[in-house]
Order: C-alpha cells, then sequence, then structure tokens
C-alpha cells in the first residue's frame, strides 16, 4: 500500500513539474527576428524609435518635451503599432499621448454609441442656462417638512 502511495506521490511531482515549466512559444513567433531597428535620442529630450520583426510586428514613435523649462513642461508622444492578431486579422492602432492622455485610434477598438437626440438636446439647453455660483459644501440649509 505504500509503494502505491510513494508511486503516486511521484507521479504527481512530475506532472506538476511538466505544467509548471515555462512553455515555448509556437508558431512563428518562436524564430522571429528584428528586421529593422532604428532609435535616435536627442540632448533636447526629443526621440525616435521604429523597428519592424519578421512576423509582422512594428512599431514607430516620436516624442518631445513640450514648455521646455517651465512649470508646464510635459512630454508629447505621437505613433503607430501594428501586428496580426491570433485569429488572423491585422491589428493597427495610431496613438498620440500627452497632457491629455493616451489617446489610440483603431479599427478595432470600440466606440461609443451615438448620444440619443433626446439627451443631445438637453445638453444642448443646459448650456445655454446661466452659470450660478456653487453652493458651498457647508452652506446651511432650511427646509420645512
Amino acid at each position: 500500500m505504500q509503494s502505491i502511495i510513494q508511486k503516486c506521490a511521484v507521479l504527481c511531482l512530475v506532472a506538476a513539474s511538466a505544467l509548471a515549466a515555462p512553455q515555448a512559444p509556437r508558431g512563428s513567433d518562436a524564430a522571429a527576428t528584428i528586421e529593422k531597428d532604428d532609435r535616435e535620442v536627442n540632448f533636447d529630450g526629443s526621440y525616435r524609435y521604429s523597428y519592424q520583426t519578421s512576423n509582422g510586428i512594428a512599431a514607430d514613435e516620436q516624442g518631445a518635451l513640450k514648455n521646455p523649462g517651465s512649470d508646464a513642461a510635459t512630454m508629447s508622444a505621437a505613433g503607430q503599432y501594428s501586428y496580426v492578431s491570433p485569429e488572423g486579422v491585422p491589428i493597427r492602432v495610431v496613438y498620440s499621448a500627452d497632457e491629455n492622455g493616451f489617446q489610440p485610434q483603431g479599427e478595432h477598438l470600440p466606440t461609443p454609441p451615438p448620444i440619443p437626440p433626446a439627451i443631445q438636446r438637453a445638453l444642448e439647453y443646459l448650456a445655454t442656462l446661466p452659470s450660478t455660483p456653487d453652493t458651498p459644501v457647508n452652506a446651511p440649509v432650511n427646509r420645512r417638512f
């Protein structure tokens, strides 16, 4: 009985180690090579890079420092990347990134539904109303119940 338990334990250890071993990439990704790799970094903080691999992955980006030397200095970048999805669909993303955040664009990215006409009219009406000062959070409120 003890021999069976030992054999079962050894078998479980072998199976666990086989499952825990890193898996090798499959397909053309395993043998992909870099076909192009260009990089340029300048003293003013601007940069540019691009690369392309044999399996269809490509990217390029350029960036620069906006308002250098001021308190409002920010980094701005723009670029694109592309690859082929596991389903065989070509994916291409064009993006910019700056003080307004990362802004990707691509055919595969979801888009919000259109604003319903009634809500659009309400928003347009609200925009025509005069602004009112905000009520302080701790202001007393007179209510009668």
